[in-house]
């Protein structure tokens, strides 16, 4: 068997994180190893626990790097040192698990040398799992669209949720696609907050026809672009800010500026140019906490939608318990007509 090197270690605030083989191959194209993928996670544990800090967190983890297998861990992992705390959560089907909830910057480091990429974080706190704080929209095109129509997309999510009194700090999502974060009170619940972003992508739809849809069946986007209300859903989750991806290039889910948005691109950022990127302009997410706003005005939204349209509710994922109110849950397509 190949040896990657001796353990070496960190000291990462008051923890020391031991790292087995820091040589290992975790972005071979790139030539980046273990090593790398830790001190990354060090030089940028500052804005990244800002960001996720006291939020149940699952990892994704790659255990033979990024041409290897990965999977989602729930749970902590067993054997993680007992400074690496928990919150409990509650998944869609009832089941209740100990996902990690980082406290501290070393968790960033230990989670590196477990295999962890990227971090998925729930849009709530430790403190009240049953109430987001955060409105994350997800603008995901297809194959067939590009970066550039995700950011103009974007741009219109942007005056959507200005005209319901709403600030959006965007991000880039590592791939192709863009995330938009919003902080909000945490005084709805997740169907209420996953209904907000169902009434922002019907109004994004109306504004941008031919560009933007949340049709959840594909065989009804048409190679729009697609505002992935589900995100906000029990349990689903997107890559944190900083956080790796398991791309060939190692690229970033990375903070910018509305202005920076129109003028970057996704190979921009990975785990070399945004450690110095944030050394020289900081984080530009840094006052996302600064004001938290209410979804009343989304929410009138989609009571309208549900009175003009007669439904407003759309499809859960495929693996949901069937929800309230929902529609039918199959592609139009296969849909048999009632008798």
């Amino acid at each position: 068997m190949p040896k990657h090197g001796d353990p070496i270690e960190y000291q990462v605030g008051e923890r020391t994180v031991k790292v087995s083989s820091p040589d290992k191959p975790y972005f071979p194209e790139r030539g980046f190893t273990k090593r790398q993928v830790v001190e990354y996670y060090i030089a940028v544990g500052e804005p990244l626990l800002r960001a996720i800090g006291d939020r149940p967190t699952t990892l994704k983890r790659y255990l033979d790097g990024v041409t290897g297998d990965w999977f989602y861990a729930k749970r902590i992992p067993k054997g993680a040192p007992g400074w690496v705390e928990t919150a409990k959560i509650t998944f869609p089907s009832g089941r209740t698990a100990d996902e990690v909830c980082p406290t501290e910057p070393a968790v960033f480091a230990w989670a590196a040398n477990l295999g962890t990429f990227d971090f998925h974080p729930w849009p709530v706190r430790r403190a009240d799992v049953d109430h987001p704080d955060e409105l994350r929209i997800d603008v995901d095109p297809p194959d067939e669209a590009s970066f550039g129509d995700a950011v103009e997309v974007a741009g219109c999510v942007r005056e959507v949720l200005a005209d319901a009194g709403l600030t959006g700090y965007p991000k880039t999502s590592g791939g192709r696609g863009v995330h938009v974060l919003v902080r909000i009170r945490p005084e709805w619940d997740f169907i209420d907050v996953r209904h907000a972003v169902i009434a922002l992508g019907r109004e994004v739809e109306r504004r941008m026809p031919e560009k933007a849809t949340i049709s959840w069946w594909k065989e009804e986007r048409g190679g729009r672009v697609f505002i992935d209300y589900n995100q906000a859903a029990r349990d689903r989750t997107v890559a944190s800010s900083w956080s790796v991806r398991g791309t060939s290039r190692a690229t970033v889910s990375t903070p910018v500026t509305w202005d920076e948005l129109t003028e970057v691109h996704p190979d921009d950022f990975d785990i070399l140019s945004v450690p110095v990127r944030l050394a020289e302009a900081g984080d530009p997410h840094a006052e996302l906490d600064s004001v938290t706003h209410g979804i009343e005005t989304l929410l009138e939204w989609y009571a309208r939608d549900e009175r003009d349209l007669g439904v407003a509710e759309l499809p859960y994922p495929p693996d949901y318990p069937k929800m309230p109110g929902e529609p039918k849950r199959v592609q139009p397509s296969k849909a048999r007509s009632d008798t």
